[in-house]
């Protein structure tokens, strides 16, 4: 069965309503994008390169680049080509495990926590802007609806 719902320009369509709401998914990750681009433009970083800072951050010990991957918000086809971005910048290192020496593990590199660090309160300022105004039981549930549409993707 159709369903009537609100186009963005307040006019009435026919349309899927699931569909309205991934397309309202799409507008709102895309504002909130930004807004983090904006911020991460400082440091001259891409929010990939962002995120593969914080995924070696909290590695402490480090992971091969298909850890990396699969830990990476947004997926990256070229996630090799990536390190080597970091890497050539001095905010990563790699290195050969002596074990299996086919494994190669990046570590995020003092410089890198270096730019964490600095980026780390402007971050939390530009979300808390973005999403502040929801109010802590809001910003839960819409958490926990994000979980759940997660959940049900093959």
């Amino acid at each position: 069965m159709r369903e009537t719902v609100p186009s963005s320009k307040n006019k009435q369509r026919v349309g899927c309503a699931e569909e309205a709401v991934f397309l309202d998914l799409l507008r709102t990750t895309d504002m909130l994008s930004r807004g983090l681009v904006q911020v991460l433009k400082v440091e001259e970083l891409s929010s990939t390169q962002y995120n593969v800072l914080r995924i070696l951050r909290g590695a402490g010990e480090g992971l091969a680049c298909g850890e990396i991957a699969s830990r990476m918000i947004t997926r990256d086809p070229d996630v090799t080509r990536l390190l080597d971005r970091l890497e050539k910048r001095g905010l990563i290192s790699r290195c050969r495990e002596t074990e299996d020496r086919r494994t190669v593990r990046a570590r995020i590199a003092p410089e890198g926590l270096t730019v964490l660090a600095r980026l780390d309160e402007t971050v939390q300022a530009a979300h808390r802007q973005q999403l502040g105004h929801l109010g802590r039981e809001r910003r839960l549930a819409l958490t926990e609806l994000l979980r759940l549409c997660r959940s049900q993707v093959l």
